[in-house]
């Protein structure tokens, strides 16, 4: 039996996994933390369960699809509920928008902002739905190895509908001219790893997936779905090997032989790559079986890393929702630190998980269980006065805004810093999100799911295609694991 080792069990690592134990190969999953999920891990420590990495749950159909390769559905494993107002954005004291689940609920809404723009918003996502339907029905799911793979019949026809050489700000700002309404559409890229201005007016499929599809809630949290992943993959005969991370990669020749874990020879006859490329690629491998050189490395745009305090609270906060995010600060100032001069943010916009809101699971009785999340650039040194400074910063933001008080109410905290992604991951420059999505690193010009010098190792991730985020990370695993399989039959 052809024998495959994949590196880390995160998102993609476990797709990856999975899609190739069904098709019959003996499959070992390597990972270097004692859990399974890589980014998406959880703990717990008195009382309270956090989610220490994904929290949105967006694009329901990707997951129905991939479980419908397996014969089964999300409900088989977790239970989904869907959130109604989907977030919340504080501009300031007394100053919230709830953003609706319905399309009615969000043209109201814009009416109110900008009268006129209901309208174009049912305009705007109708094109938005096109792009998705295109996107993450079509694009997302090529492995991005040939020019040939954007010539598809679909997207040459209609690449002006898709707006791909369009920047999403130029875009949204044709449509509306209130800046709270362009906040609200752009922010869904600021995790895509790159300024609106900067980022393809194709991911305005991203409001679709937040506006049209909702905002879901796996109860017990979104480690339910790494659970969900663990079940399924053991199902189909997938070996798991935890605190477990690979040492290195033998390779002969142009063909790799096999890893050294804890100081023993494992042979495979192929390797998939979940953990961080770059730590792969220039850590396991040979130097001279490397694709891509530092200088290389150093001239991608990255997503954000993330400053991240995990918080439990002994009372609880009326004025936070499942998700609010603090938009009292000047939105492009907080971008432009991220990617334009990278520094520590002067007075960021910042992000607050609240799922004690919807699940009475995760916190003890009467508490709160609050995860807030600080995008930032990556490259950054992290001390602990640097973290303190900031932990106050968003503390008194949220008491001043919310009018309730939380310092003195604090009977949990945990700080993730960069560093900690470094540490834990093998991040790259201590990357949260992986590579960003610019028109210059998107499809074939991201780095390649297969290596160039070594037949047989494969990657998989969000530093390659499609990209960052849980959907992408489950449709990376079966882009490269049907790749795989596809080179592995004409032999």
């Amino acid at each position: 039996m052809t024998r495959i080792a994949v590196i880390g069990s995160g998102f993609s690592g476990l797709s990856a996994a999975c899609f190739l134990a069904k098709q019959g190969y003996q499959v070992t999953v390597f990972e270097k933390n004692t859990i399974a999920g890589g980014r998406a891990r959880k703990f717990a420590a008195f009382g309270f369960t956090f989610d220490m990495g994904p929290s949105w749950y967006w694009m329901p159909d990707v997951f129905e699809r991939f479980f419908k390769h397996f014969g089964k559905t999300p409900a088989d494993y977790y239970s989904l509920e869907r959130l109604d107002p989907s977030y919340r954005i504080l501009f300031g004291k007394d100053d919230a928008v709830d953003v609706p689940a319905s399309v009615e609920g969000l043209y109201k809404m814009f009416e109110q902002l900008e009268p006129g723009s209901g309208k174009q918003l049912l305009i705007f996502l109708k094109e938005a739905e096109y792009k998705y339907r295109i996107g993450i029905g079509n694009l997302v799911y090529k492995p991005g190895l040939s020019v040939r793979e954007m010539l598809d019949v679909d997207i040459v026809k209609n690449s002006f509908r898709l707006h791909l050489f369009d920047s999403l700000s130029s875009y949204v700002k044709k449509k509306f001219k209130s800046e709270r309404l362009v906040q609200l559409l752009e922010f869904p890229v600021l995790f895509l790893g790159a300024r609106a201005e900067e980022t393809p007016a194709l991911y305005s499929l991203m409001n679709y997936a937040d506006m049209a599809l909702g905002t879901w809630y796996p109860v017990g949290g979104i480690y339910k779905v790494i659970e969900a992943l663990v079940s399924l993959a053991t199902s189909l005969g997938v070996e798991f090997e935890y605190d477990s991370p690979v040492q290195r990669l033998e390779v002969t020749s142009r063909k790799l032989t096999g890893c050294i874990v804890k100081d023993t020879f494992r042979p495979f006859e192929y390797v998939v790559a979940s953990a961080d490329y770059h730590h792969v690629e220039q850590q396991l491998l040979p130097s001279s079986h490397r694709i891509y050189s530092d200088n290389y490395w150093n001239d991608r745009v990255m997503a954000p890393s993330s400053l991240i305090f995990y918080l439990g609270i002994n009372k609880r906060i009326d004025k936070l929702l499942h998700h609010t995010l603090f938009f009292d600060q000047d939105f492009k100032k907080h971008a432009d630190e991220i990617y334009t001069d990278p520094k520590w943010p002067t007075s960021p916009q910042f992000y607050v998980c609240c799922p004690s809101k919807t699940d009475p699971t995760v916190a003890p009785p009467g508490h709160e269980n609050v995860f807030v999340l600080i995008p930032v650039a990556t490259g950054l040194r992290t001390s602990d006065e640097v973290a303190q400074k900031y932990f106050d910063m968003v503390i008194n933001r949220i008491e001043n805004i919310t009018g309730e008080r939380l310092g003195d109410h604090i009977v949990f905290q945990r700080t993730y810093t960069p560093d900690n992604f470094s540490a834990d991951y093998n991040a790259f420059k201590g990357n949260a999100y992986g590579l960003a999505n610019t028109l210059r690193q998107t499809a074939i010009l991201k780095p390649s799911i297969v290596s160039k010098k070594v037949a047989n190792l494969f990657y998989t991730g969000q530093l390659t295609v499609p990209g960052p985020g849980v959907p992408p990370a489950l449709i990376s695993g079966e882009v490269v694991a049907r790749e795989l399989i596809k080179r592995h039959e004409r032999i």
